[in-house]
């Protein structure tokens, strides 16, 4: 099965999760894990799994590359001997490993559904419109930046108009890189990364305005439009904004010498009052590199957050600041059952659930993503 670029229509159209075929429901764990690993060694070196660091463990311990979104994508175009690239994350992840990827090299989603309601809250059509109505207000001196999360249509469009992709380990910088080529940015589809990071680059709040899709004009006046520096799009992410200033005060009651690490992700509030804040790659390393005994209280994904309390800094103490656990349903949806049927399946000669980005969102998704890589 082949998908291009899903419209927002679309996704929200391919339900809780993707059917799969009767014999693959109601297997048992440990049956499930001796045929992936079995389709895994069959297939060798034709096959890379790449799994996100928020995927879920049992899917998560066969991937043979993992990281954030960016760095499987460039994981993927780094391994050329595989025919198949098996990305276990969501959807705009796929599609950059699909950009980035060569020719002969198909990249699999192993559930369709699994996409991510932050890229879902900028649609192409949606950005057109805005641009045509910046340009209407006489608002031309922008330079539109989309985050790492967001559809191909999205980062097609900002390579074309002379725009960028990044990532939240490269923002500032990206910003900055922004910043020298226009007065104002139009970023999305996460108001909160952009907001963070301008703030701590020393931007004022009063200097950021939000873009309301479904506002006219983004329910904006010119005055306020024209005053902005940073034009951020109503957008967010639903795992990192279930984080709260509440939680970070009463989990310092409880442990003192706490440190807290969110995303970029996270409310503004929340950044402000937690110790630090990083991309996922930068929370890992940071907790990594700690004093062994130190007490870490993480805001991201509860995956991430488990892993590092087992496997990555068990000699230190790592809290969720959710105590009910922030999950990213969406990458849940890939399930060893869906990845077994994948595999299975290309041992049989039967390719499901190919990503294909089309080729005029190609090449300008690639100039977006090649930019990116430019910034120092």
């Amino acid at each position: 099965m082949e998908l291009a670029v899903l419209s927002k229509d679309e996704r929200h159209r391919v339900g809780e999760s993707q059917p799969l075929p009767e014999c693959y429901l109601g297997v048992s764990a440990d049956e499930l894990d001796g045929r992936i690993s079995a389709a895994q060694a069959a297939l060798g070196e034709r096959l890379v799994i790449l799994g996100h660091h928020y995927q879920r463990d049992e899917v998560f311990k066969f991937a043979d590359c993992s990281g954030d979104s960016f760095k499987l994508a460039k994981a993927a175009a780094e391994r050329s001997t595989a025919e198949f690239i098996v990305f276990c994350g969501v959807h705009f992840m796929a599609e950059s490993a699909d950009v980035l990827s060569a020719p002969h090299q198909k990249v699999i989603l192993p559930d369709l559904a699994a996409g991510c309601s932050m890229a879902d809250m900028a649609a192409p059509d949606e950005l057109e419109t805005c641009w045509r109505e910046l340009e209407e207000l006489g608002v031309t001196d922008v330079v539109p930046v989309t985050y790492m999360n967001s559809a191909a249509g999205i980062k097609a469009f900002c390579g074309r108009e002379g725009g960028v992709v990044c990532t939240s380990s490269n923002a500032a910088a990206t910003l900055r890189w922004a910043w020298a080529r226009g007065e104002r940015i139009l970023f999305l589809p996460d108001q909160h990364l952009g907001r963070n990071t301008a703030y701590g680059m020393g931007v004022p709040l009063d200097a950021m305005v939000v873009w309301d899709p479904h506002q006219p004009m983004g329910g904006l006046r010119l005055d306020e439009v024209m005053g902005a520096k940073l034009i951020l799009w109503k957008g967010h992410c639903s795992v990192h904004t279930r984080f709260s200033v509440t939680q970070i005060e009463q989990l310092r009651r409880t442990e003192p010498e706490v440190r807290v690490i969110v995303h970029p992700e996270c409310t503004w509030d929340v950044v402000q009052a937690a110790d630090a804040s990083g991309s996922t790659e930068a929370i890992i390393r940071q907790i990594r590199e700690s004093a062994v005994g130190s007490v870490w209280a993480v805001g991201t994904e509860i995956h991430l957050v488990n892993r590092l309390a087992a496997q990555v800094a068990p000699d230190r103490l790592v809290l969720t600041l959710d105590g009910l656990g922030c999950l990213c349903s969406t990458m849940f949806r890939v399930s060893p059952n869906h990845l077994c049927w994948i595999l299975e399946s290309l041992l049989d000669g039967e390719v499901h659930n190919q990503v294909v980005v089309p080729d005029d969102q190609k090449r300008w998704t690639r100039v977006a993503l090649d930019r990116m890589l430019s910034i120092q």
